[in-house]
C-alpha cells in the first residue's frame, strides 16, 4: 500500500516484495496536469529521468526510479461517466480498488479485473495487467482514450486508433510520458456467480478447451507435486449484493486458510525446502471449496497477505496443455522445491506493439517464489522453459529478458522505439532497466 509518509527525498524506495530497493533523489506528488507537466521540463532540463511509481506491486524494475521519482497518489478519481457510450474517464493515479465501487454509484463496472487490486490503473494498463476470460483482454484494451504528458513537458490527449501512437501507448511501460487521464469502455453494473472446485490435474486438463469457452472467467492453481488443481469458475448475473455477513465470513476463512495456514506452510518450507513437495499436496487437500455470489468488484480480487516473487509468462493458447505436462512431468521427478501453486489464466489476443498476446488467444502462467527462499534457479528454469513454448514475460514480472530476446519477441519492436523516440526525445522516462530491456 503505498505510504505518503515514505515520500521524502533520498529516502530508499522498494517495491512491495521488497525485491527492488533505489534512492532517488527527487521524489514528487503532483495535484495537477500542471504540476506534472513542471517536473518532466524540469527532468528535461536537468538530464534526469522519472519514473512514476504507481503503487509499487511490480516485481521487476520497470517502475524503479533512478533519479526523480513521481506519484499520482493526489491524482485518484472518476472524472466523468458517459452513460450512452458506456465509458467513464479516471485520474490515472486512481487505485484499482477505488474504481468499482465508484463505477457502481453510476450503474457500471470495469469489464475485467485481476486477483490483485493494489495497483494504480496507470500502473495496470501500462504493464497490461490482466484477469482471467479466453474472451476478454487486459485492462489496456478497454482504453478508449489516453491523456499523458511527455517527454517534452507537452500534455496531449489521444482517442484509440489502428495509428501508431495507439499501438505504442496500448502497453508502454511509461517509456512515451507520464499518463495523467485515461478513459476507459466498462459496462453495466453485474455480479458474479463465482463457484470453487478441488479437480484432478488429468481431468482438468482433458475438459480444459471446453470449459473456458463455456464459462466467462476460468482460473487454476496447479499445485506442484501433487495431482490437484483448483479450478475457480466464474459468470455474469444480474446484481446482487452479498451481505456484510457473508463478507465477513469469506474475508476471515481467506485469510485463515489462503494466508494464514499457507504462510505457516511457506515458513516451513523456507526453513527446509526439502519439505516442499509433501506442504504443496496439504495445501492441495485443503483448497476451499465453495460458492458465492457478489458484485463484481467484491469478487473478483483475493487478499494476498504472504508476499512473494513472481514471473508470470503469455503462451499461445494451443501450446498450454503441452506446457502444463511438461510442467507436470517435471515436478513428478521431485527435483525442484517448490511450494507455492501455478496460477493460470487466459485472455483474448489483442493489438499493441508490446502486447505478450501478440494478437493470439493466450494462456498466462505465473510462477511464485516464497519471499526469502531464492527465486533464481526457479526463475530460470522456467525461463528457459517458456522459451519453448514462445513464452513473453507480464512486464511487471521477473524474468531473464534480454534486448535479443525483445527484438525476437515482438516484429514491431522498431516501430515501438521510433513512436518512443518521437515522444521523448531526451530520454525523460528511459532508464537504464529499459534500455537494457530495448536497445541492442
Amino acid at each position: 500500500m503505498f505510504s505518503v509518509g515514505k515520500w521524502k527525498n533520498g529516502e530508499k524506495w522498494t517495491n512491495w516484495a521488497g525485491n527492488i530497493i533505489s534512492y532517488p533523489s527527487e521524489m514528487y506528488l503532483p495535484r495537477s496536469i500542471e504540476e506534472v507537466v513542471n517536473v518532466v521540463s524540469h527532468a528535461r532540463d536537468t538530464t534526469k529521468t522519472i519514473r512514476v511509481t504507481g503503487a509499487a506491486h511490480s516485481f521487476s524494475a520497470v517502475a524503479m526510479p533512478e533519479h526523480i521519482a513521481l506519484s499520482l497518489h493526489n491524482m485518484r478519481g472518476l472524472i466523468a461517466v458517459n452513460s450512452e457510450k458506456q465509458e467513464a474517464t479516471f485520474w490515472a493515479g486512481t487505485y484499482l480498488y477505488e474504481m468499482g465501487p465508484l463505477l457502481a454509484k453510476h450503474g457500471f463496472a470495469l469489464m475485467n479485473m485481476g486477483d490483485i487490486q493494489e495497483q494504480t490503473i496507470a500502473g495496470a494498463i501500462s504493464t497490461g495487467t490482466h484477469g482471467t476470460g479466453v474472451t476478454l483482454g487486459s485492462l489496456s484494451s478497454t482504453v478508449t482514450a489516453w491523456g499523458f504528458v511527455d517527454g517534452t513537458g507537452t500534455y496531449r490527449e489521444h482517442l484509440r486508433g489502428t495509428d501508431a501512437l495507439s499501438e505504442a501507448i496500448h502497453v508502454s511501460l511509461g517509456m512515451l510520458g507520464v499518463l495523467v487521464k485515461v478513459t476507459m469502455q466498462v459496462m453495466p453494473l453485474y455480479s458474479l456467480h463465482y463457484v470453487g472446485t478441488r479437480e484432478t490435474f488429468t481431468k482438468g486438463l482433458a475438459t480444459y478447451r471446453e470449459d473456458i469457452r463455456q464459462h466467462r472467467h476460468v482460473e487454476w492453481f496447479y499445485f506442484p507435486s501433487s495431482e490437484t488443481i483448483q479450478v475457480k469458475r466464474m459468470n455474469a448475473m444480474a446484481p446482487v449484493y452479498q451481505s456484510e455477513w457473508s463478507k465477513r465470513v469469506e474475508t476471515l476463512k481467506l485469510q485463515i486458510v489462503e494466508n494464514g495456514a499457507f504462510f505457516a506452510i511457506s515458513e516451513l518450507c523456507k526453513w527446509k525446502p526439502s519439505l516442499s513437495g509433501a506442504m504443496s499436496r496439504l495445501a492441495a487437500a485443503n483448497v476451499i471449496e465453495g460458492e458465492k455470489v457478489g458484485i463484481s468488484y467484491e469478487i473478483y480480487p483475493s487478499p494476498r497477505s504472504v508476499k512473494f516473487q513472481e514471473s508470470e509468462y503469455a503462451i499461445p493458447l494451443t501450446q498450454f496443455e503441452a506446457c502444463m505436462e511438461e510442467i507436470h512431468e517435471t515436478f513428478k521427478k521431485g527435483h525442484l522445491n517448490f511450494h507455492f501453486p501455478l496460477e493460470c489464466r487466459t485472455t483474448a489476443g489483442e493489438a499493441g506493439y508490446l502486447s505478450p498476446t501478440q494478437g493470439q488467444e493466450s494462456a498466462f502462467i505465473a510462477f511464485h517464489m516464497y519471499k526469502g527462499m531464492s527465486e533464481e534457479p526457479y526463475f530460470k528454469w522456467v525461463h528457459t522453459l517458456m522459451q519453448k513454448y514462445k513464452g513473453r514475460p507480464h512486464w511487471g514480472k521477473q524474468s531473464h529478458l534480454t534486448a535479443e530476446h525483445v527484438h525476437g519477441l515482438y516484429p514491431a519492436i522498431d516501430k515501438f522505439l521510433e513512436v518512443r523516440a518521437l515522444y521523448d526525445p531526451d530520454d525523460v522516462f528511459f532508464t537504464g532497466y529499459l534500455k537494457k530491456l530495448f536497445v541492442l
